[in-house]
Order: C-alpha cells, then sequence, then structure tokens
C-alpha cells in the first residue's frame, strides 16, 4: 500500500518556517529562514507574507526581521487552559504545594523538546526561575526531559543524539552521551530523575513520570536552590511526589 501523500505542501513548508521562528530569541531576517528551512527566499517571502496576512508572524519594517506573530498565542492559550493532563494534575499539584512550598512545574514532551503545561510558584520561598508556561527546554539537561528521555528505546535515543547536540548550559550540563544513557538506565529503574544544577546554575530539581495505561503522558517536577537540597529534604520532597503522582494516575486511569 503505498503511503498517503499530504495535501497542501506549502502547509508543511509554512510549519517549518513557524517551528524555525518558534527556536529564535529575536526577529531573524529573510535570508536567514530561507536557508534554515532550506527553501528559495521567493518561496520563504511568499510564505511569510501569508502568514503574516493571517498575524502567525510579525515583521519589524525598520529591521526587516520576522518573529512569531499574536494569533498563536490564542491557540497555545486554549491548548494549554484546557488540558486534560494539566485539569487533572494541577489540583493534585496544589496540594503537593502545600508540604512543600519550592516551584512545581508539569511538563509535556514536544518532538525533541520539554515544553512547561503549568507552573506552581512557592508562596513564601523568593526563589526566581526563568522557566514560564509555555517555554521549551532542552530534554536532556532538564529532569523532566531526562523522564522523557528515559522511555526512549535504543533506537529512538540514537535517533535523538544523532539530531540534537549537547550543548552545555552551566558547567555541570551532561554532554556526554554515555553518561547521560547511564543516568537515564537508573531513571528507567527508579522512576526519578535530577537536574543537579544542570539548566539553571544553584537550581536543584527532582521530577516523576506521570503514566498513562500504556505511556507516559507527561512529568512533574519540584525545583530549589541548590543549597536546600539535603538528602533529608529530598527524602522527603520524594514522598510527597510518589503521593501526588499516585493520586494523578488513579484519576488518569482510575
Amino acid at each position: 500500500m503505498e503511503d498517503k501523500k499530504p495535501y497542501g505542501t506549502v502547509l508543511i513548508r509554512a510549519a517549518k518556517i513557524l517551528d524555525f521562528l518558534a527556536l529564535q530569541s529575536q526577529g531573524v531576517g529573510l535570508k536567514r529562514i530561507a536557508e534554515a528551512v532550506e527553501m528559495t527566499t521567493s518561496t520563504t517571502l511568499k510564505i511569510l507574507d501569508t502568514l503574516l496576512l493571517i498575524g502567525y508572524v510579525s515583521r519589524n519594517e525598520r529591521e526587516k526581521t520576522y518573529f512569531l506573530g499574536p494569533s498563536l498565542v490564542k491557540y497555545s492559550s486554549q491548548y494549554f487552559e484546557h488540558s486534560i493532563l494539566k485539569n487533572v494534575a494541577t489540583p493534585e499539584l496544589e496540594k503537593l504545594q502545600l508540604g512543600v512550598d519550592e516551584t512545581i512545574h508539569l511538563g509535556i514532551p514536544n518532538g525533541q523538546e520539554l515544553v512547561y503545561l503549568d507552573k506552581l510558584e512557592p508562596k513564601k520561598q523568593s526563589i526566581f526561575m526563568s522557566s514560564k508556561v509555555g517555554v521549551s527546554r532542552p530534554l536532556y539537561s532538564t529532569a523532566m526531559g531526562k523522564i522523557f528521555l528515559s522511555s526512549y528505546n535504543d533506537e529512538m535515543l540514537d535517533q535523538y543524539f544523532s539530531r540534537v547536540p549537547l550543548t552545555a548550559y552551566t558547567e555541570k550540563t551532561i554532554t556526554n552521551k554515555f553518561l547521560l544513557e547511564k543516568e537515564l538506565e537508573e531513571i528507567r529503574q527508579t522512576a526519578v530523575a535530577y537536574d543537579d544544577e544542570e539548566m539553571e546554575k544553584d537550581c536543584f530539581c527532582i521530577a516523576m513520570p506521570i503514566r498513562g495505561k500504556e505511556n507516559i503522558e507527561g512529568a512533574f517536577s519540584v525545583s530549589m536552590p541548590k543549597f536546600r537540597g539535603t538528602q533529608e529534604y529530598v527524602d522527603h520532597i520524594i514522598e510527597k511526589m510518589t503521593e501526588a503522582k499516585n493520586r494523578i494516575e488513579a484519576k488518569i486511569h482510575p
């Protein structure tokens, strides 16, 4: 049986442009976009003009650069607001925070990255973290990301390592794939992952998976300043997280 051909390949090309712009921290010029998505500048410009028309892309006329537009916000807001996982997990994470006054995240995988679905700020602590709902982070340098990587088989891991460079964000980021694979094997055994100042300096994070009937549907984490991460406190957090994990999974598949 022949594979079905996609209808409207221009939509696939437009998606490549949007994916590229989503990874940029500032506006990008036409030539650079065309090179990144491997299209001619004329084709890229035509697609960008259409995306501008419907508000998916915005343009800085003075600098002649492009970035994601406001129309995408309404779709992302709807997705994050009405996510089933978020609606089920957030009330339980709020209960978790009553016993653990730290930053709590809920995340899902999106391609080769982790996306923050929800973030609960501590009530009394004043430690600021740069994470925001909707923002993406690498899988290999985050505790929740490692949870998702631990579900990959050997072939999937090989593909991941061939596509994603293990760039260092701090001095403690694991950039050796063999060391990372060893840690992933431990995560498979314990269902607990750690980020020990690997994404942000002075930040220690603990994550656990949220399992559906067949797959990992999401993950949640508790983040704290490194100096508070004593073994006794970490054990206390893991105990509270395990209780929250069980409650969430019981609701997902009663």
